[in-house]
């Protein structure tokens, strides 16, 4: 069935003059330049109270919105007064990339935002409602819309009026914005608000899985607790501002609670996208004006009983008060019914996997690795099977998972065959891992082991932290104790192996090799200390990236030597030592 769109749609020229009061209303109030050219709102149409103030720009620029309603109301919990009736039907069929995104966003956001508690259904409802869940799933491997979907120019005939804020990056318009991706984000709404939800490195509006957390984020801001009912309220009217969408939504959201089930990515027919100034004109049926009505019939005058009309030879006005035989009704001609998408054909299963990886996977314990597990799934003759699941999962000692926190992640293959596993996280152990491919519905068993591997944690930068005097008499014990901190990336690095070496001289042109004399640390053990003596010493930063050196001591011997200090990665900071003669 057709979608119906937003009220807002049909409001004509008044609506032009409303838009320019309210931008006024808005630019005094210091408003985000993404809300200050937003129209007003019809006063049917005008969010009640709980709704977001000036300072919540509206997500999709208040763009259209598929206003079709699924079957049956749900229990109305949420639902906020309506004498709309339930119009429309739809299923409850979710396309699978986009599910998992829904998912993957609630999960995401209950760990880093646990206090707002948003549940993916509510992302299914808004997602539905915006895009028609990305046009019936139809999406890349990576979970990309093949080409944006764009919302109608912001140019203030009929929609809000927004000048361009990107240069046309996102919506390819450089006079006015436009709502782009699933989740309908207007893109200065998206530079704030854009988040990496699948680890590619990109924030990316038109990927379900970055603009999916995107919307949650932004649902949760202003510390909002979205089982609060005026919280969950405030949050939906933040994406739209009208009634009638918090309408449409909750009608989705709790009928998605009552039961959503997964469908494959573009099984369902891609609905119309909303947009243009003016609605779709109704379809022409009988009776309404504008349309032809069937021509009255006139009755012919009676033959004479016992004289039949020859046949195939109409009798002619006053031939013995025959008459020509009466017409048939004038009826339209014959329309021809819109063409039928065929139901879709499903295609062989997937019966092997190939590994697309250029070597071990492998990144240094706390970081990202730098390449995804990647498979393709075949079909017979080597051909690339799309829609096939494969379930990656993450096996090892090594603390490795997901970005996400998780061991298992299932992924669909894009039209291509090319299934890629989110993004791994190095754990903090070195050694192997192996990342199962398993191609799931397969009639045989198929997996794959992808090696992998977590090597010695890095440090870019080392830094002292302590105020320890470096001068001391010979034979003695320097005062205090050398702490230093090892950072990445400007973050503390924890678990980062480290050498500190006693070097002779105080220039780097004395050579590197450790001193035969000076200063020396003494290792733990019960021998005599003159075994214990020690000039290279082995260390590793604790879970703060924090390295504190065990005491220096001094031998007979007085001069300048070097203290360095080098980690994993490349850090490395040398200090002085003075050794003066004993007093």
């Amino acid at each position: 069935m057709a979608a119906l769109f937003g009220r807002r749609m049909r409001r004509g020229a008044a609506s032009t003059a409303v838009a320019a009061a309210a931008m006024a209303a808005l630019s005094a109030s210091g408003a985000p330049s993404a809300g200050n050219e937003r129209p007003a709102a019809a006063a049917s149409d005008r969010p009640a109270a709980g709704a977001p103030g000036p300072e919540d720009p509206s997500v999709s620029g208040d763009s259209p919105y598929y206003t079709e309603l699924p079957p049956l109301k749900g229990p109305g919990r949420n639902d906020p007064p309506d004498e709309t009736p339930a119009t429309g039907s739809a299923e409850s069929g979710i396309p699978a990339t986009v599910l998992d995104a829904y998912r993957k966003a609630e999960a995401s956001l209950a760990a880093s935002n646990p206090r707002c508690r948003v549940p993916w259904e509510l992302l299914a409802a808004i997602g539905k409602v915006e895009s028609g869940h990305a046009r019936g799933g139809r999406l890349d491997s990576n979970g990309t819309t093949p080409s944006p979907i764009l919302g109608p120019v912001l140019n203030g005939v009929g929609f809000a009026n927004i000048s361009d804020t990107d240069g046309g990056a996102y919506d390819g318009d450089t006079l006015h914005d436009r709502a782009v991706g699933p989740m309908q984000f207007i893109p200065q709404t998206w530079e704030s608000w854009g988040r990496d939800g699948n680890g590619d490195g990109r924030r990316d509006p038109n990927n379900i899985y970055d603009a999916a957390l995107a919307a949650g984020s932004y649902l949760c801001a202003h510390d909002r607790d979205l089982t609060v009912e005026r919280d969950l309220h405030q949050a939906i009217l933040g994406y739209n501002r009208s009634q009638e969408y918090l309408r449409t939504v909750l009608r989705w959201y709790d009928h998605y609670r009552e039961g959503a089930h997964e469908v494959p990515d573009g099984s369902q027919p891609s609905p119309p996208a909303p947009g243009g100034n003016t609605p779709s004109p109704d379809p022409v049926r009988p009776g309404r004006p504008g349309t032809p009505s069937p021509s009255p019939t006139t009755p012919g005058k009676p033959d004479k009983p016992g004289k039949p009309t020859e046949p195939g030879k109409p009798t002619e006005p006053g031939d013995g008060g025959s008459s020509k035989p009466t017409p048939p009704p004038t009826t339209p001609p014959p329309t021809t019914p819109p063409p039928t998408t065929p139901p879709p054909t499903t295609p062989a299963p997937a019966t092997g996997l190939v590994d697309l990886g250029e070597g071990t996977l492998s990144a240094p314990a706390g970081e990202r690795f730098a390449d995804r597990p990647a498979v393709r799934a075949e079909r017979a003759g080597q051909k690339p099977a799309a829609k096939a699941k494969v379930s990656f999962t993450v096996a090892g000692k090594t603390g490795t998972t997901f970005e996400d926190g998780t061991t298992t992640a299932v992924v669909t293959t894009g039209s291509d065959g090319v299934a890629k596993a989110p993004a791994l996280l190095a754990g903090g152990t070195p050694g192997a891992l192996t990342v199962k491919a398993t191609l799931l519905d397969a009639p045989e068993p198929v997996s794959l082991a992808l090696r992998g591997e977590v090597t010695a944690a890095r440090a870019d930068k080392l830094v002292r932290t302590d105020e320890t005097e470096l001068t001391c008499e010979a034979g003695a014990t320097f005062e205090g104790r050398i702490a230093l901190t090892a950072t990445r990336g400007g973050q503390a690095a924890p678990g980062v192996a480290a050498t500190a070496t006693v070097l002779t001289g105080a220039d780097p042109a004395d050579g590197e090799k450790a001193a035969g004399e000076g200063p020396y640390f003494l290792t733990p053990g019960e021998e005599p200390a003159e075994e214990r003596r020690t000039r290279e010493l082995a260390l590793t930063t604790d879970d703060k990236g924090r390295l504190v050196l065990p005491e220096l001591h001094t031998d007979d011997t007085a001069g300048t030597f070097r203290l360095r200090v080098e980690t994993t990665g490349g850090a490395v900071l040398v200090l002085e030592l003075t050794v003066t003669e004993a007093g």
